[in-house]
């Protein structure tokens, strides 16, 4: 079992978190992230290996939580396929708005990055699963809407309380996705 990150460590990787979020991956410079966590550039080396590293841990939490949902996903399919898939993604795309809230900055450079080869085919999954495994270009048309607008609704910081906006994203997206909630 993997030891937890030290207090140093955890303060850098959350200072990094809002730094890429805010300046993206690109705007922020290990400089920044160690002016943040209130360490040396040394310290922080002490740590990570450069910012890569940090970004390499960064996002392995959201793709191990992708991928694990996307396991539970596998063996449903109609109804609850979609009930099940849109408060699955819903909550871990409020889980981690801010690393979404990364990638989406970069895209093309994120999507190239070794940690997130998960996502192409997790996604096509996923939208396989908000579909209800239909066919169906119009059912798959919606389950691609809520992937883009769930991931970006999050991601732009949207003043609402947390339980509004997990509310507001499910009942929005089974809308989307012609289904009602009884």
């Amino acid at each position: 079992m993997p030891r937890p990150p030290s207090a140093m460590r955890r303060q850098i990787l959350d200072s990094a978190l809002r730094l890429f979020a805010e300046h993206g991956f690109k705007g922020a410079s290990l400089h920044d992230i160690a002016v943040e966590a209130h360490c040396s550039k040394a310290s922080l080396l002490y740590h990570f290996a450069g910012k890569d590293a940090i970004l390499t841990e960064l996002l392995t939490p959201p793709a191990r939580s992708l991928s694990a949902m996307i396991e539970e996903l596998a063996d449903l399919d109609g109804d609850q396929a979609v009930e099940t898939a849109v408060t699955g993604y819903v909550g871990l795309a409020m889980r981690f708005h801010l690393e979404i809230k990364i990638i989406f900055a970069e895209l093309p450079d994120m999507l190239g990055h070794p940690v997130l080869a998960v996502i192409p085919r997790a996604v096509d999954q996923l939208a396989a699963a908000l579909a209800g495994r239909s066919e169906e270009p119009r059912a798959r048309v919606r389950a691609q809407m809520v992937i883009g607008g769930v991931a970006v609704t999050v991601a732009a910081d949207v003043d609402a309380p947390p339980a509004t906006m997990r509310t507001e994203l499910v009942q929005g997206s089974l809308r989307i996705l012609g289904h009602t909630t009884g």
